[in-house]
């Protein structure tokens, strides 16, 4: 009401704006520090369109039409599009090699998570690390305003070559889009599970087979399990889709959640000083399930985390977990001929 006022718009007439976009905007979730745009006619004064970014994809119109009545509906924002290409080798991470060339952070972090069912960036990154990746810049007016999606990127891990090639196969019959990141064969790039449940300081204890001595409680235990330190209160993500199975206190695991993922694996998140989800919850991938703390048998704030496959808790530092989807065989030849200069722009001038 008061940036339409400041734009000279009446009370009721702003009544009006909010009702009619309501079905397809609700005007009063708009966040402050987004551009309202009044579009009035030079001749006349007259209003007629409000312009609202929704998010950066999409823009609300309501706009007045020849009878008089107003008309909501969203749009696609057009961007200008230019194509820009970025390869490195690091010295100590990923971050320090990308902003040293000037690179949006924003493309860094869609790198990262292109390659984050791949490459451990919180441990896995090795100095002479090589990574190349081609993606979109999106312009307005003349104007850069974001990173755009990420065509395609390489990634030499420890001498692994990872390669990841956007595709977009259309809709579904939910009218769902189904698009993501495969390798060259069509694999999807997303495995079942992210590499890690939460970002850490560094691993405080290893998955162990045989018992270790705590001194703190006098007592030897095994440790099937990876802890990872943290701050106190860091959010726990769930490392992939599933059911909730066990969401509360749980003994010398303290305030503990257990993932049901499919019928082969279960992951577990102990000492949690929050739990943020509740027996039965469906969750997806990435979502926040508590809070890293220190409850029952712990000595200081971390997330002990488990794998168990078919019943048996594995080292979840070391197993290689199978992707869950792949580029649907009747659009497979056209996936393989739409990334071939692609490939070749990832190819060229070979590191070293």
């Amino acid at each position: 009401s008061s940036a339409s006022e400041a734009a000279g718009i009446d009370h009721a007439l702003m009544i009006t704006l909010l009702e009619i976009a309501e079905e397809i905007y609700d005007l009063s979730s708009i966040r402050a520090g987004k551009e309202l745009q009044y579009i009035f006619d030079i001749a006349t004064n007259e209003f007629e369109q409000l312009i609202y970014p929704i998010d950066t994809e999409l823009e609300l119109f309501v706009t007045k039409q020849e009878d008089g009545l107003w008309l909501a509906e969203k749009k696609e924002i057009q961007y200008d599009i230019k194509i820009k290409t970025i390869e490195g080798t690091i010295e100590s991470s990923l971050y320090e090699s990308a902003v040293a060339q000037n690179v949006d952070i924003r493309a860094i972090i869609n790198l990262a998570d292109v390659f984050a069912w791949s490459v451990d960036f919180g441990m896995g990154i090795r100095q002479g690390d090589y990574y190349k990746f081609i993606f979109e810049e999106r312009y307005r007016n003349g104007e850069y305003i974001m990173p755009g999606e990420i065509i395609a990127a390489r990634f030499i891990n420890d001498g692994n070559n990872i390669e990841g090639y956007y595709y977009n196969e259309g809709e579904n019959e939910e009218g769902d889009l189904i698009d993501g990141y495969y390798d060259t064969e069509g694999t999807s790039l997303q495995k079942i599970f992210l590499k890690n449940p939460v970002h850490f300081r560094y691993i405080s204890s290893g998955f162990t087979t045989g018992l270790r001595y705590v001194a703190a409680f006098n007592t030897s235990t095994g440790h099937r399990a990876i802890d990872y330190a943290a701050a106190n209160g860091t959010p726990v993500q769930v490392v992939g889709e599933g059911q909730v199975v066990r969401a509360g206190w749980n003994g010398s695991y303290g305030n503990f959640v257990s993932v049901r993922h499919n019928s082969v694996y279960t992951t577990n998140y102990a000492h949690l000083s929050q739990i943020n989800v509740s027996y039965g919850e469906k969750v997806v991938q990435g979502e926040i399930i508590g809070k890293v703390g220190s409850t029952g048998f712990s000595t200081g704030p971390h997330l002990h985390f488990e794998i168990v496959k078919n019943g048996t808790k594995i080292n979840p530092s070391t197993v290689d977990l199978p992707s869950d989807k792949a580029v649907a065989e009747k659009n497979l030849e056209n996936f393989k001929q739409s990334i071939t200069k692609w490939r070749e722009a990832l190819h060229a001038n070979p590191p070293g």
